[in-house]
């Protein structure tokens, strides 16, 4: 791997397409999150049709996608509109390096634009590097809970 400022001045954020689905299933496996590349594909498809959800990847200059974030707009009764963000990850090779700072600022910026008054995210509570990170770039926990899942047949 490259110093940190090589890898800063060389990649690029851009909006997720097609061909970046390899590299997003890939990257979820590092999350241990397992999906095929056709359901990244189909999930990709459907999401880049709505305009409440936003998919960025970080790129090097050779497009090989070290990194993406997928976000959502989500209007609640409860609280103001938050933007949600469904997931953020950085190729572990590739991480400590600014890459996941620039993905979020993106983020926050399309938030913002889309009238948006914050940022939420729920992160694993095994993932302590992850809650130093956001902690570090200005997140704030401000509850803890369970989650809970139904398969629906």
């Amino acid at each position: 791997m490259t110093n940190q400022f090589t890898i800063v001045e060389q990649f690029k954020i851009k909006q997720a397409e097609i061909k970046d689905v390899d590299r997003i299933a890939s990257l979820c496996e590092q999350l241990e999150y397992s999906v095929t590349n056709q359901q990244i594909e189909q999930r990709l498809t459907k999401i880049k049709n709505n305009d409440a959800h936003i998919v960025y990847v970080a790129t090097l200059e050779n497009e090989y996608v070290i990194g993406w974030a997928h976000a959502h707009i989500c209007d609640s009764i409860v609280i103001s509109t938050p933007a949600i963000i469904l997931g953020l990850v950085v190729d572990k090779d590739y991480r400590h390096s600014g890459i996941g700072r620039f993905l979020m600022q993106q983020i926050e910026q399309w938030a913002s634009l889309a009238g948006c008054d914050s940022v939420l995210l729920r992160s694993n509570i095994k993932r302590q590097e992850a809650h130093l990170f956001y902690e570090k770039i200005g997140y704030t926990n401000i509850k803890q809970s369970l989650t809970f899942h139904k398969k629906l047949l």
